[in-house]
């Protein structure tokens, strides 16, 4: 069930109304704590929809919530089920994004 209400939440972390994104990633901040290691299952769904676009967003706001967002995933869940996923998005993003992934994986 986790997956299905997912993959129905997943489109409005990259919505084109950028108050969505910006509330979705602030409810992603929220469900973080709350799942924790329960996220493992769609880690590797979330971490695009989360980095792409929104750490590199122009947008002060959704920048803030997407920094909040893998803040968030760094103190509450497993680190080891995050390494593979940002060391793959960190190789292939740009600019402020790749650096704030970069000194993630640090």
């Amino acid at each position: 069930i986790l997956l299905q209400i997912f993959d129905a939440f997943k489109p409005r972390l990259h919505d084109s109304n950028s108050k969505v994104t910006q509330v979705a990633l602030e409810a992603m901040h929220k469900m973080i704590p709350l799942l924790k290691d329960n996220l493992s299952p769609v880690i590797n769904m979330l971490i695009p929809a989360i980095v792409d676009n929104n750490l590199n967003s122009k947008n002060p706001g959704i920048y803030a919530a997407a920094t909040n967002v893998i803040q968030a995933l760094c103190q509450h869940l497993d680190t080891s089920l995050l390494l593979q996923p940002f060391c793959t998005k960190a190789q292939f993003l740009s600019g402020k994004a790749k650096q704030d992934l970069t000194e993630k994986l640090a």
